[in-house]
């Protein structure tokens, strides 16, 4: 008897308590739905729909001003016929096999060296960070007056020593090498500040323990600093390669559309810049960006799958 009325008297207070809480619910959920209201609607309008549509047009063929007309799997039976595509696939997985990892090995080391206690620290990180918040349009201007073979500084640094300079962006076996040594350049000091946060949330009272126990420098950083730095480098590797599998700008800029190595340069979001605004072939053009975001989400959820054989949260 005690018991079900204990019960009863607890269904009584907590149906109360939900009664008295209810309209504070009810206000918090407003304002919740208010504040993210624009993001909701920002991310609807100019994400969402677009994607929606980009995948019904990816059935369509499209013709003069505009109009369209369904077509089926037409595009996608065009995609596996299509030589440029295999190539642009290629291109954009071996820009992105070397420039994630090479990216976030650098980033490692400077965050690293800028974790120390060291003069002029703060600018030394602005200076890794600059090449971040530059746009993008005015490195690939620079970097291709560098590379430029006749007049650029870097030929005529090689000829100090005798050294005849290649003609970086022309030449189709090192073409794809320098925009990802530009890549590269311009993405470390974005890691960096990750790697910076992830090094400056491990304990030191670990390095102290393990200096104690004897260990040096390249002991602590396999057996410290590398595992409890695998979720922000689990993150990086996300994002890095999210942002290798859509490049575009650099290439665009640096590549002329009559060099010799625009085929070996042209990845998946080039071509489907190509053939939506040059050929105005928008239904195949839409196709592509489908299997852009296919190839994507599932190299994603991939990654996912395996974080939990290597990243360690504790």
């Amino acid at each position: 008897m005690n018991r079900s009325l204990s019960k009863n008297k607890v269904k009584v207070s907590t149906k109360a308590q939900l009664k008295t809480r209810s309209p504070l619910k009810r206000s918090d959920y407003f304002w919740g739905y208010l504040m993210i209201g624009p993001t909701l609607i920002g991310l609807i309008a100019l994400y969402i729909w677009p994607s929606i549509q980009t995948f019904y047009f990816s059935f369509t063929t499209w013709e003069a001003f505009g109009n369209y007309e369904w077509s089926g799997l037409s595009n996608y039976k065009k995609m596996l016929e299509d030589p440029d595509l295999i190539g642009a696939i290629k291109n954009s997985f071996i820009f992105a096999a070397l420039s994630v990892p090479i990216s976030i090995a650098i980033a490692i080391f400077i965050a690293i060296l800028l974790n120390q206690k060291i003069k002029g620290m703060s600018f030394y990180r602005t200076l890794y960070f600059l090449p971040v918040v530059t746009i993008p349009a005015a490195v690939a201007m620079v970097w291709k007056w560098l590379y430029t073979s006749n007049y650029g500084l870097i030929n005529y640094i090689l000829s100090l020593f005798s050294i005849e300079g290649p003609n970086w962006l022309t030449n189709p076996d090192i073409a794809l090498l320098s925009i990802i040594l530009v890549s590269v350049w311009m993405q470390v000091g974005y890691y960096m500040i990750f790697f910076l946060s992830g090094l400056q949330g491990i304990p030191s009272s670990l390095y102290e323990a393990a200096s104690i126990d004897g260990a040096g420098s390249i002991r602590k950083f396999f057996t410290i600093t590398l595992p409890l730095l695998t979720p922000t480098i689990f993150f990086v590797t996300i994002i890095s390669l999210i942002e290798a599998l859509q490049i575009f700008d650099l290439i665009f800029m640096m590549i002329e559309p009559t060099s010799p190595a625009a085929q070996d340069t042209r990845t998946l979001v080039v071509l489907f810049f190509e053939q939506a605004f040059e050929l105005n072939n928008k239904g195949f053009a839409s196709a592509i960006a489908s299997l852009i975001f296919v190839v994507i989400f599932t190299i994603t959820i991939i990654q996912v799958k395996l974080q939990r054989k290597w990243v360690h949260y504790e």
